[in-house]
């Protein structure tokens, strides 16, 4: 007996290209564990809403591992509240997809809120165990909002009750989230399982910084990046506003690339608020949006920066700290949620408060001006990584299936973590 798992990503494909508006850490997450788990013997298949008619059906992702574009609703990108409407067809569709293909599926494994709602219907309908993970937190994401326009819907924070209170297991990616699902949500701590997020170390690894540099066609001019989606929530401007800050060491000073956005970025949006702050504070050489990056290419830029920088108001766990500590880069970071695991202050980075671009400004100075502590940082920032490899999370993901597919669960091959 095989452990068979039907995995919904329903807003997001794993496929997707990663930086736009809809695609980021969870994309990276979902595809890699599913990968992983096909290695190590789990059929998977991944279900998520169709946004494009042309891409087939069912595209195969790895070993045992797929993914299945289900439609619900017009087959385009769509604002995530909006999706909730389409689930009773996505359901049908996922359902008639299961009964023509003739499968029977272990448990659900669900990622994201609009997931977890489809999952809770077909949990009940087959029977099986359901586990969620949440990725982000709609209560968490309100108290940091700073406009009415960047609050989540009061539809999102009572699914997210109903799916706690009714989902077999939790899946939490540091303990600070599971606090934080206790205490905003009062989920039943024996029912959350943490599991750290992985990074995978074969693509994001240490390398020469000079070659990385001239890979890119840079010179020895120092370099700091920010990676991640051009939405409020990741406090972009906070690092603008620091940079005038930073005091140039020679000539010429630092550059800033921003890696995020995509085609589906409004452009009358955060976007341009973003660019246009760039304008007022005389940052227009300084600046560079380069847009979304392929993961190979990523690589090379956490290579060649001096550091990483990470001013958001919230993340759950922050994989784009995790692949550049993997790449031997330090990594600045605001002292939130999963940062706060993720990155060990004065020793693999520093940790500061969010929104604060004095502190921000100074400790980016710090670690420009001394190439000793920053070759510190990155050696401690790679080991650290090393950790969280994605066959070790898979690992215990796995170990979680099996606490309620024990049978299935001695027919896996764990041994990718040692």
């Amino acid at each position: 007996m095989s452990l068979k798992i039907a995995v919904l990503s329903v807003h997001t494909c794993p496929l997707a290209a990663l930086g736009g508006k809809e695609t980021g850490g969870m994309n990276v997450y979902v595809r890699e564990v599913a990968r992983e788990l096909g290695r190590m013997g789990v059929d998977v298949d991944v279900f998520t809403r169709s946004q494009n008619p042309e891409i087939p059906r069912v595209v195969r992702l790895g070993e045992n591992a797929r993914v299945i574009h289900l439609p619900a609703g017009p087959e385009a990108p769509m604002p995530r509240e909006a999706i909730h409407r389409h689930l009773p067809e996505f359901v049908s569709n996922l359902e008639a997809f299961r009964r023509a293909e003739g499968l029977d599926y272990s448990l659900i494994h669900s990622h994201y809120w609009l997931s977890g709602v489809a999952g809770l219907t077909l949990a009940e309908s087959w029977r099986v165990p359901l586990i969620q993970m949440f990725h982000t937190l709609g209560q968490l994401k309100n108290e940091v909002a700073r406009s009415p326009e960047e609050r989540e819907p009061g539809l999102r924070i009572a699914e997210e009750e109903r799916i706690v209170a009714e989902a077999d297991r939790l899946v939490a990616s540091n303990p600070v989230e599971r606090a934080h699902l206790v205490w905003y949500y009062r989920a039943r701590a024996d029912r959350i399982r943490v599991i750290p997020c992985g990074v995978d170390t074969e693509l994001f690894h240490p390398m020469d910084q000079a070659e990385a540099k001239a890979a890119l066609g840079l010179g020895p001019a120092p370099v700091l990046l920010y990676v991640g989606r051009l939405s409020p929530i990741k406090g972009l401007e906070t690092l603008l506003e620091a940079l005038p800050r930073v005091p140039r060491r020679g000539e010429p000073g630092p550059a800033l690339f921003v890696i995020g956005g995509d085609a589906d970025e409004p452009v009358n949006g955060h976007v341009a608020y973003l660019r246009q702050r760039v304008a007022a504070l005389g940052l227009e050489g300084t600046v560079r949006f380069l847009g979304a990056q392929p993961q190979e290419g990523l690589r090379l830029y956490y290579a060649a920066a001096e550091v990483t920088v990470m001013p958001s108001y919230y993340e759950s766990f922050g994989m784009v700290a995790l692949e550049a500590m993997a790449c031997g880069n330090p990594v600045i970071a605001s002292q939130v949620g999963g940062l706060t695991t993720t990155i060990q202050d004065g020793v693999t980075g520093y940790l500061v408060p969010e929104g604060d671009p004095l502190v921000l400004a100074d400790r980016i100075s710090t670690i420009l001006g001394d190439a000793d502590l920053r070759r510190r940082f990155g050696r401690e920032a790679a080991r650290h990584a090393a950790q969280y490899r994605w066959p070790c999370a898979t690992e215990e993901i796995c170990r979680l299936y099996a606490e309620f597919r024990p049978a299935a669960g001695r027919h896996l091959t764990l041994a990718r973590c040692r």
